[in-house]
């Protein structure tokens, strides 16, 4: 398949870019991993789920049926249930390669000058003991849960970390008639006092989760953090199951206040400390990062020629900066694939929203940080790597034989060796061992069956052989045609005869 934009993810980022350049022309074809568009922030039920009312699960809902019939009235062409390992440089543009349907046992390609990556963020979970009992899940995990299978996690729940993720995910569990014991934050009201300035758009939005949360009686825990998950095994239940977690205060250097421990009955946590972007297939193709995030100029262009990022991957800043950014690189594309130079005043409305947007992320990612010694309260037997088992005195011990990155405590230990490749246990492992987090540099984004990298290799020799064989058909042409002249040359100097 050909086409002039493929937009990889159908979240808020994506869904804007896609419809903004549509509009202008361009042919786009939108690829998500999910059945149906609308990523993380708008997803929503299955039909067959008949839910009467799924935007009782939303905020800005209208901005959401706003982009979905703006979807189903565009010339947009949506590959649902397309998972992207790979994006390639060409010398005619790029190649998004992709697994589709539930199996994941071929891979198909879609080839285009321009890509998109809306591809978002994920969670980020500091491991503690207990973190791996079952009824443990993320914050976010507990969210897709109610908007996507109507379903709640557990009977009573803690919603425990940091972020502002813990707010409305609080207020939706309880809304669904979950009781909720505590939301217990690490972060004190001090610390978000001092960017108010920042976060004065963000301040209505969380004036109305507290006062619901208010309504449900949830008691909030400020500076506050889970110290242990307990377990005790059921009948029937094949192991072990969360039944409590102990919580205490914590003083201002981030560790715990002695004498403050105490213990919450529940049989559900859902935990999260902030979030991180996606840039798995902004590194395979070389982008730039800042820090975490893909880097991009005011156009929302990345260094690497015909790469556009937005969302989440370009930092972590909300559906509002998402949309706007999105709007952004969809006209920017749409300009640039005419071959003129875009005008900013065009998207002004947009570049202000985004402007407001980094400035209130910055904000929250200062006043949100997770507490400085959260290491301390990891013991030596908890699980750091799920994947691969591996505990906090495995990685300690990498540390003690030399182990100066991530990468030489990977080899080591082998932690971030498995499944998820270190996406989930990355961040524990650069704080316990004080290294800094570094790239991933993976060549695919994702796991791919063997015989869809065999498949895509052959193609590839094939494909090749076939260069190779039309070059040296052109260059057997071109020496029959030198060769022809050379002889006409000849002949028609043998007709004059000597001079």
């Amino acid at each position: 398949m050909r086409t002039d934009l493929v937009v990889i993810g159908a979240g808020p980022a994506g869904l804007a870019a896609a419809l903004a350049a549509s509009a202008r022309g361009v042919r786009v074809v939108l690829v998500d991993a999910a059945p149906e568009p609308g990523g993380q922030f708008y997803r929503q039920p299955a039909p067959a789920l008949r839910a009467r009312r799924p935007q009782a699960l939303h905020h800005r809902w209208r901005a959401w049926t706003r982009l979905r019939d703006g979807l189903a009235a565009s010339t947009v062409r949506v590959l649902t249930e397309h998972h992207v390992w790979c994006v390639e440089r060409e010398s005619g543009g790029l190649t998004v390669h992709a697994l589709p349907g539930p199996e994941q046992e071929r891979s198909v390609e879609v080839r285009a000058t321009a890509v998109l990556l809306a591809t978002g963020g994920y969670e980020t979970v500091l491991p503690f003991p207990g973190w791996t009992l079952p009824g443990v899940v993320t914050a976010g995990g507990a969210q897709a849960m109610l908007k996507g299978g109507l379903v709640v996690p557990g009977g009573t729940a803690v919603v425990a970390g940091t972020g502002p993720l813990l707010l409305p995910v609080a207020t939706a569990l309880a809304a669904a008639g979950v009781p909720v014991a505590a939301l217990v934050e690490s972060t004190g009201p001090r610390r978000l006092l001092r960017h108010a300035g920042a976060l004065a758009g963000k301040l209505p939005e969380g004036a109305g989760y507290a006062a619901r949360l208010l309504r449900h009686r949830v008691p909030f825990l400020a500076r506050h953090t889970v110290v242990r998950a307990h377990g005790a095994s059921g009948a029937g239940s094949g192991g072990d199951r969360l039944t409590g977690v102990t919580v205490a205060a914590l003083d201002e250097h981030g560790s715990v206040r002695p004498g403050t421990e105490r213990r919450l009955p529940c049989d559900t946590l859902a935990v999260g400390h902030g979030m991180l972007p996606h840039t798995d297939l902004a590194e395979g193709l070389g982008c730039r990062l800042d820090g975490h995030a893909v880097a991009v100029d005011a156009e929302q262009r990345t260094d690497v020629p015909g790469v556009w990022a937005a969302g989440e991957s370009t930092g972590v800043g909300g559906a509002a900066h998402a949309l706007a950014e999105g709007h952004i690189a969809g006209r920017s594309i749409a300009a640039r694939l005419r071959g003129t130079a875009p005008d900013p005043g065009e998207w002004a409305p947009a570049g202000r929203v985004r402007a407001r947007m980094r400035g209130a992320a910055a904000a929250l990612d200062s006043a949100y940080a997770p507490p400085a010694r959260w290491t301390d309260r990891v013991t030596d037997d908890t699980v750091i790597c799920r994947c691969e088992e591996v505990t906090a005195g495995a990685v300690r011990e990498a540390v003690s034989l030399g182990a100066g990155d991530t990468r030489t405590v990977k080899l080591l230990s082998r932690a971030g060796m498995g499944w998820c490749q270190g996406r989930m246990c990355g961040p524990a492992v650069a704080g316990l061992t004080g290294c800094a987090s570094a790239p991933s540099g993976r060549l695919l984004a994702r796991p791919v069956p063997l015989g869809v990298l065999a498949d895509a290799h052959r193609e590839h020799e094939e494909l090749r052989d076939r260069e190779v064989h039309r070059e040296y058909e052109k260059h057997r042409e071109h020496e029959e045609h030198r060769e022809k002249e050379e002889h006409r040359a000849y002949e028609d100097r043998t007709e004059e005869g000597p001079s």
